[in-house]
């Protein structure tokens, strides 16, 4: 079944449950000076408790869960030509997630952690061809030859643990990027992260949380958490508690990115582009590049730009990632 959303920001969950979170797979800070940024520094500019960084902030807070958890349901076979499912070990224990088979052909291959839209402790049909207006597979790299694993989260399908939204599921998105450099067709130097939707938004706080992988592609996410609303699968905590929500929020974080990022969104309706426009406003960090794609909106700019990534990606072959490229070029990728 597919889980994708056709909508953004849209505007079921453990009642009272609290859990304590780590983020201990910390990355290296960054110091301030060029690409320091500010962080702790809210959406709008107002400081909040003071951490120097979004894994300080993390640090013994104890999240309060006040929504039941929805139904679990397995994850759906995958074509085995396309893909197998695995289970990876992460905190919480094993997560369901598809990985592209091995191609036999002796090589390591660059791979990307995709995390989807919607629901995205869930995963699904990402096999099927999709529209080319609305492609929420991704597809795009696993037929480029790179390496794909669609990984679920904590709660999801029929995974153990509980769904916390956007907190301790970065720590499973960093177990699924350890499980990926285990294999031996991969090449642990060359994984990446790839998130659309809230799928971005988890993977902008990924690197927010870890310098894990060479370089994050965020997807139309948003900078602030509350607007999504309290009532979705993916925010079952606590919505009158502030910190729930910084902590959640990666426009306040945008200075903790230590690896090169790149946020895309487009310039038509439906999207999140106030959320791309205010964090490129906020943001000092020479890590992070925001692009707007111009005449796209929130689902027609995944397929062509996630073909120009994926080319680049292939390029991408030196002993450090030499990712970069402007507005200009992500625009042009739309007229191929």
């Amino acid at each position: 079944m597919m889980r994708f959303p056709t909508f953004v920001l849209i505007p079921v969950f453990i009642l009272g449950a609290v859990i304590q979170i780590g983020c201990d797979r910390v990355k290296k800070e960054p110091s301030g000076g060029p690409g320091g940024g500010q962080p702790g520094a809210a959406p709008g500019g107002t400081s909040t408790a003071g951490a120097k960084s979004l894994v300080e902030a993390r640090k013994g807070f104890k999240t309060r869960l006040v929504r039941p958890a929805p139904a679990q349901e397995p994850v759906d076979e995958p074509p085995p030509k396309l893909f197998r499912t695995v289970k990876y070990d992460a905190p919480v224990g094993k997560l369901a997630a598809y990985l592209t088979p091995d191609p036999g052909d002796g090589k390591k291959h660059p791979a990307i952690v995709w995390i989807t839209g919607g629901d995205c402790n869930s995963i699904g049909d990402v096999w099927t061809p999709a529209k080319p207006d609305n492609d929420q597979t991704a597809a795009a790299y696993r037929k480029a030859g790179i390496v794909m694993m669609v990984a679920s989260l904590r709660g999801g399908n029929d995974n153990p643990g509980r769904r916390e939204g956007f907190l301790g599921e970065v720590d499973d998105v960093l177990a699924a990027a350890d499980f990926l450099a285990r294999q031996a067709y991969v090449d642990p130097a060359r994984i990446y992260l790839g998130g659309h939707s809230t799928g971005g938004t988890l993977a902008l706080l990924v690197a927010e949380c870890s310098d894990r992988f060479r370089a994050v592609f965020s997807f139309g996410p948003v900078e602030d958490v509350s607007g999504y609303g309290p009532d979705n699968v993916w925010t079952p905590f606590d919505f009158s508690n502030p910190r729930e929500l910084e902590l959640r929020s990666p426009g306040y974080w945008l200075g903790s990115i230590a690896s090169p990022t790149f946020v895309f969104e487009g310039t038509a309706p439906p999207g999140n582009l106030s959320s791309l426009r205010a964090m490129a406003r906020t943001s000092t960090n020479a890590n992070v590049r925001f692009l707007a794609v111009r005449g796209a909106n929130h689902f027609s700019l995944l397929a062509p730009v996630n073909r120009f990534v994926a080319q680049r990606v292939l390029k991408d072959d030196g002993p450090k990632c030499n990712l970069a490229f402007t507005e200009d070029e992500v625009n042009a990728s739309l007229r191929k």
